[in-house]
């Protein structure tokens, strides 16, 4: 396979695209994450989402840990070429390591006095200390 397609793939300076993951039936977004070239091209080649994790400094295979893998039904790049969409299968119906579905469980609110803050709006599915050991 040639990769001739990586090369119209705009990496930042630390040589990372960010790619956002969306469940291809419901068109939810699960998560953000970033992606090195060596994710990005073994993410297209197994067609599982490969993620670059910059707190390990490595590759994360997404449900590596958890199970929770992420299959892969489609992917696009922006028009400037510098994010990624992940239209994906999400394993087990969870892609957040705090056991939701989302990672995007907060929605901006605000009081009857004004005061804006965060409400976590969606359930844990699954107790994260079941998931990660």
């Amino acid at each position: 396979m040639t990769q001739d397609w990586l090369s119209q793939v705009h990496f930042d300076e630390q040589g990372l695209i960010p790619a956002i993951a969306q469940d291809a039936h419901t068109g939810a977004i699960l998560m953000v994450a970033w992606m090195n070239r060596e994710a990005l091209a073994e993410t297209v080649a197994t067609n599982r989402a490969v993620y670059w994790s910059r707190s390990r400094q490595r590759l994360w295979r997404k449900g590596e840990e958890s199970g929770h893998t992420q299959n892969l039904k489609e992917i696009r790049l922006d028009c400037d070429g510098d994010v990624i969409l992940l239209r994906v299968e999400q394993l087990g119906g969870i892609a957040c390591h705090t056991g939701r579905e989302s990672c995007f469980y907060q929605r901006l609110e605000s009081d009857e006095q004004g005061r804006t803050y965060w409400k976590t709006v969606d359930p844990v599915l699954k107790d994260p200390s079941t998931i990660y050991q």
